[in-house]
């Protein structure tokens, strides 16, 4: 793993590969790791760089609220470091909530963009009332909060199948602080609508949604996408798709690479 100094908070990043860029940002409880199996395929052919957003993994926290937009600032000061000009980007869940804030500071940066179980769309006023509650349970039970957390990413008919993998997951989302975990609810639930670079941004883009997501609605998330030229791509399990359908995540990501 690389560093750089935002801010003079550390941040964590890996450059591998060669060819045109691809940027990985992982979701909220996650961190650079997700991606580790994806990043051997996919740097065959393309430079793959991974980060650890503000809060999570080895980077560092900064103030009592990590903002969608800090997080992309933070990425831009990784790419300005690597002089990458042009890049794909893939994010899930909160990542992706990054790369559309990323898109609309940077669009000139922006050569398509993937949208991973995630969406554009701002939080409902009761999503916002239930990111005030994680905060008000994660202070008062850390451990329980985050490996609840976990598990109800994953479809129901996965949890027993998939144990050894959530575990694995659990241990990674417990190392990520309480401020990490406090600020980037606090950032997420005041994050913008960014429905509209979904329409009228002219590079590609992927919407990558599970059909029993626990997290997001797969009806509303289609709403979304309605009168775009955005690529819909449906799995049949939950907000994991990289553990639960990582071989179809694979081919999917390849194929929409080498189409750009």
């Amino acid at each position: 793993m690389n560093q750089i100094l935002y801010k003079n908070t550390k941040i964590s990043y890996s450059d591998t590969g060669k060819g045109n860029t691809v940027v990985l940002l992982h979701g909220f409880l996650e961190n650079q790791t997700m991606w580790q199996d994806l990043v051997p395929e996919l740097s065959k052919k393309h430079r793959v760089i991974t980060l650890d957003l503000l809060g999570h993994g080895e980077s560092g926290c900064l103030g009592y609220v990590h903002s969608m937009e800090e997080n992309a600032e933070v990425v831009r000061a990784v790419l300005s470091k690597l002089r990458i000009r042009k890049t794909v980007f893939v994010g899930h869940s909160m990542g992706g909530y990054v790369a559309l804030a990323f898109a609309e500071l940077y669009p000139a940066m922006v050569k398509g963009l993937v949208l991973q179980n995630s969406t554009s769309k701002a939080d409902s006023e009761e999503r916002k009332a239930n990111r005030d509650r994680a905060i008000k349970a994660v202070k008062k039970d850390y451990t329980t909060f985050i490996r609840l957390s976990i598990a109800n990413l994953f479809s129901p008919n996965n949890r027993e199948r998939l144990i050894d993998e959530i575990e694995k997951v659990k241990i990674e989302a417990l190392k990520t602080p309480l401020q990490g975990v406090v600020a980037s609810l606090e950032g997420m639930k005041i994050r913008k609508n960014r429905e509209v670079l979904l329409h009228l941004t002219p590079y590609p883009k992927m919407l990558i949604l599970g059909k029993k997501d626990p997290v997001l609605n797969y009806e509303d998330s289609m709403d979304q996408i309605e009168d775009t030229t955005v690529k819909l791509v449906t799995f049949p399990d939950g907000h994991m798709s990289h553990i639960e359908n990582r071989e179809q995540l694979k081919t999917v990501l390849l194929e929409f690479f080498k189409s750009i």
